[in-house]
């Protein structure tokens, strides 16, 4: 399987390194390169894989399908629903050193990188990022374009609201729910709900301010 990455910034290399793990590791699955609306790329290498040009030329070139490999969640959104909306397929990037449970529900162009668990009764949307390090615990429901940042630990029967950033470290106790279109600071205990369009901060988690309904969210 012939696998187009869209970007071709660090979170992408992320992604290429997984897809050539996997290769390694025996799945059929082949990264031709990248695409990025950059022009200054083209023609570069990225982990031995070539700049083949940029978002608009995906139609021309080989592949069976795509991953969005951009860390800003809102334009993650973006490009994979048009992307989607042109009939593109997407594929999964599993690093071989994530444990996921056999029952856990994956969706299409998700990412799990190295060290990633996700325990038994899980739900993962579409177009997620489960980053370096992070614990997904039984029963959680994860909704599509959302971000867990690296060494984030979510507990049991969590629920994370679509195109939420979970930051680096924080930590969610069980059967806490996060809105949507949130950001959840870096190394935040999150020991109540909180709703859409906040950012919450701190141990515990308080929110700090509110978001207009379109902010999107990076890394």
């Amino acid at each position: 399987m012939r696998i187009l990455i869209i970007g071709a910034g660090g979170h992408a290399q992320v992604v290429a390194d997984i897809l050539l793990r996997m290769r390694e590791a025996g799945s059929p699955v082949e990264p031709v390169g990248y695409v990025d609306d950059n022009p200054d790329l083209g023609g570069q290498q990225r982990l031995g894989l070539p700049v083949l040009g940029m978002v608009a030329d995906v139609s021309a070139i080989p592949h069976d399908s795509l991953i969005v490999a951009i860390g800003d969640n809102k334009t993650r959104q973006h490009l994979f629903e048009c992307l989607q909306k042109q009939g593109e397929v997407f594929a999964i990037a599993r690093h071989p050193d994530a444990v996921i449970a056999p029952d856990v529900t994956i969706g299409a162009g998700t990412m799990i990188c190295a060290g990633a668990i996700v325990n038994p009764g899980s739900i993962i949307g579409v177009d997620v990022i489960l980053n370096t390090g992070s614990t997904v615990d039984h029963h959680n429901h994860i909704d599509d374009h959302v971000h867990i940042a690296p060494g984030v630990h979510l507990g049991g029967d969590v629920g994370i609201g679509e195109g939420t950033l979970v930051g680096i470290g924080a930590i969610v106790m069980p059967q806490r729910r996060i809105g949507a279109w949130s950001i959840v600071g870096a190394g935040a205990l999150v020991h109540a709900d909180t709703p859409d369009h906040v950012v919450a901060m701190g141990i515990p988690a308080r929110i700090r301010r509110h978001l207009p309904g379109d902010e999107g969210q990076g890394e």
